[in-house]
């Protein structure tokens, strides 16, 4: 009983992992802490992962704002963002295609991105940090809040 009680502390994702390890115990090969531990893991990235989530769909509404483009909160909407992000940077609509297949999707977001800054009055190289790893989370941030 002590094992369950411990567990209970190593958050909410393990839990759900942590109450069909105790059920069976150690003797049929789970190890509860080891379970408990992939459950912390799993809640850290959940939450640094909403947390990118929200802080680019604040961005790219911002920026829809800022454009003048109408439906800023498609950037909510996992795919609708796309759809938006093409209105902002005035690119046909049936780009969203090439934005759905795998590494395809890397070569296109660059002159989306490019265009998108050019529609803030930026330079259009900024479009190229999205292939930069940490400048791909601070170049929204920039054009949104950026005067």
């Amino acid at each position: 009983m002590k094992t369950r009680t411990t567990l209970f502390a190593y958050g909410a994702a393990g839990l759900a992992f942590l109450s069909g390890a105790v059920a069976f115990g150690q003797e049929n090969g789970f190890n509860p802490q080891a379970m408990a531990t992939a459950g912390v893991f799993m809640t850290v990235f959940m939450v640094i992962g909403i947390g990118l989530y929200v802080y680019m769909a604040l961005a790219l509404q911002t920026i829809a704002g800022k454009t003048n483009t109408e439906n800023g909160w498609l950037a909510w909407i996992p795919i609708a963002n796309l759809i938006l992000m093409l209105n902002i940077a005035k690119k046909p609509m049936w780009w969203i295609i090439l934005c759905l297949i795998p590494l395809v999707n890397i070569v296109i977001l660059i002159p989306i991105w490019m265009a998108i800054a050019e529609a803030r009055q930026k330079p259009s190289w900024w479009g190229i940090m999205v292939i930069v790893p940490i400048m791909n989370l601070v170049m929204p941030g920039y054009l949104a809040w950026a005067q």
